[in-house]
This record gives C-alpha cells, sequence and structure tokens, in this order.
C-alpha cells in the first residue's frame, strides 16, 4: 500500500486502539528514525510530525476517526500538502508527492529567508478541527519575558537576559521569518529555568547568558578559563537534554552567550580547546554576542525545513512543554 493511502495509524504503526501514551511513545520511534538531521527523509518525517498532530489532540482524532469509519482510508488534502516546497520525496513516498506519472515534483529549495509556512496550515482543516493556536499569537516572533526570580543578582541578571532578547530581536529574527523566541520557561531537567529558546524548522536553540570583563577566555566544552582561573558558565546541558527528549521531532542546541560589560559584542574574546568549535555540533557552545549571531543563524537556517512553524512544537513550548 503507497503511503498516500496510509492511515495516521499505520503511519505510526499503532493500532486504532492505542492511547494516548502509546501514541506518545510510538510518535517518539519514528520521529527519531525519520528526522532528516538523523539520516530520515523529510516527506516521511512530515507524515510522521502530521498524523502525530491529529491522532494527539481528542478533537482532531474523533473527526479524523469519522472520515476513515466513512470508509475512506485517504489522507485529507491539508495533510498531503503539508510539506515545505522543495522537499524531494525518495520512493517510498514519491508516489504521494509526484505529478502523476512517476516524476517528483521539482520546486525551488526553500530557503530560511522565505515566508513562514505554518505545519499545519491554518486553511482546509478537517471538519471540526480547531487550530492548535490561533494564527496571531503563532504569527509572533517574540513570546514571554524574562523571569524575575531570586533575591540576589535579580537585576543584572534581568539586564543581560534583556540584551539577549535585544540581540536576537535586531540580529536573528529579522534574517528568518519563521523563527520563534520563547523567553522565560522552567527547565523540565530540574526545574531551573531556561532564559530562551529560538525555535526555526525543526532546531531548538536553549541560550543562557552571562557577563564577564573584557579579556581572552578559552573554552574546553564545560568551562572558561582565564588567567588560570575556571569560570563555570550556567548549567545549560542538563536542559539541553531534556528538550531533546521531550521534543525528539527537533535538533536541540545549547548557547552560553558572554556579554561584556559595555555591550561590546566582539568582548570578551573566546578562544577554543579542539574540537570545542562553536558550529552547532555540540550540546553546548560557549560565544560573545557576535559569534552568537553569526553561528545561531548558521544553524537554524541550516535546519532541514528552516521556513517551517510546526504548531504542534510551538504550542507546547507556549504552554509549558509538558
Amino acid at each position: 500500500m503507497s503511503e498516500k493511502f496510509l492511515t495516521h495509524y499505520q503511519v505510526l504503526g499503532i493500532p486504532a486502539t492505542s492511547t494516548e501514551r502509546e501514541i506518545k511513545a510510538a510518535y517518539r520511534k519514528a520521529a527519531r528514525r525519520a528526522h532528516p538531521d538523523h539520516g530520515g527523509d523529510p516527506a516521511a518525517f512530515l507524515l510522521v510530525t502530521a498524523a502525530y498532530e491529529t491522532l494527539i489532540d481528542p478533537k482532531r482524532r474523533a473527526a479524523y476517526d469519522r472520515s476513515y469509519g466513512a470508509g475512506s482510508q485517504r489522507q485529507p488534502g491539508w495533510y498531503q500538502h503539508s510539506s515545505p516546497p522543495g522537499f524531494r520525496t525518495h520512493s517510498r513516498t514519491a508516489d504521494a508527492f509526484s505529478t502523476g506519472t512517476g516524476a517528483p515534483l521539482r520546486k525551488p529549495k526553500v530557503s530560511a529567508a522565505d515566508p513562514a509556512m505554518y505545519v499545519p496550515p491554518f486553511t482546509d482543516l478537517p471538519a471540526g478541527a480547531e487550530p492548535l493556536l490561533p494564527l496571531s499569537r503563532a504569527a509572533q516572533q517574540v513570546h514571554g519575558a524574562p523571569r524575575k526570580r531570586g533575591l540576589f543578582g535579580a537585576q543584572a541578571r534581568l539586564a543581560r537576559e534583556a540584551r539577549t532578547i535585544a540581540l536576537a530581536m535586531q540580529q536573528i529574527l529579522p534574517h528568518i521569518p519563521s523563527s520563534r523566541m520563547v523567553n522565560g520557561l522552567t527547565s523540565p531537567a530540574d526545574n531551573g529555568y531556561i532564559d530562551h529558546v529560538l525555535l526555526a524548522g525543526y532546531r531548538m536553540v536553549l541560550i543562557g547568558s552571562m557577563l564577564l570583563p573584557e579579556g581572552a577566555y578559552r573554552f574546553n566544552g564545560t568551562s572558561l578559563l582565564h588567567g588560570g582561573k575556571t569560570v563555570e558558565p550556567p548549567r545549560i546541558l542538563p536542559a539541553v537534554r531534556a528538550m531533546a527528549q521531550l521534543f525528539p521531532e527537533c535538533n536541540v542546541t545549547g548557547w552560553i552567550c558572554v556579554h561584556s560589560p559595555d555591550g561590546n559584542l566582539y568582548q570578551p574574546v573566546i578562544d577554543y580547546t579542539r574540537g570545542c568549535e562553536p558550529d552547532g555540533s555540540h550540546l553546548v557552545n560557549a560565544v560573545n554576542g557576535s559569534r552568537l549571531v553569526r553561528e545561531v543563524r548558521h544553524f537554524l537556517a541550516a535546519g532541514p525545513a528552516p521556513n517551517v512553524v510546526d504548531l504542534s512544537v510551538l504550542s507546547r513550548l507556549l504552554g509549558g512543554m509538558y
């Protein structure tokens, strides 16, 4: 049976009687296997995501089950066309995205500068289905604000977090229309905090910030070294790992933005131990403001679907992630 005629349940490999817990477990497995960043097929990955988004929502699942029970196994139009333009399908999904002559559609390659495309789209929703988020909220690029927490150092912390937000708003978000920034989240790892999350397509960046005097520092993957002394950055690795578990469809990395007292984006200067360069391939990276802009923009733009706003991922972030 071609994937054009697979039901959502067949895409996830579960029976129609599956519980919410079983749907989530099946989705995590299928998402890891199909994720483009792990060598999977982009088209197959979006089929898996669309199936999960429908079945995990009771109202949308009921509406889908009614149409399925009426005798149609074919997916609704919004499902078939939810893949971003430019995705080329492999043999197992070519019949679902073809011209009808056996040749796959060839469309211009998408880029991070393209207008944001919502998955699932706000048009052509199944009968009776509500969007995961109102369009007005989904279209916002910045959500939330730094949270005042603790009795000591609160003002300094708020100031540097506000500087990171301003940096992202001025030099990252305008270049990637699909990017969304969520501030002031509770970490699922240890009930600590995640200062900022940047999301574009299926890549997610967690950002913590710190303030250090100007000078030369070396980052060894875990700590900053300066003048024979060790400076410990914010502990962000547990949050990165926890978020990767919660969002298996996303490639999650953590970044420490090191600000200088006078706002110079090129200070402090950070050198790197071999193998610790901030290219997005590591779970945690430490950078000054200038390099944060350059590397994070590249990391987000290089994702498999950089122009996509996945409403399932964004709504879970805004709803507390759990």
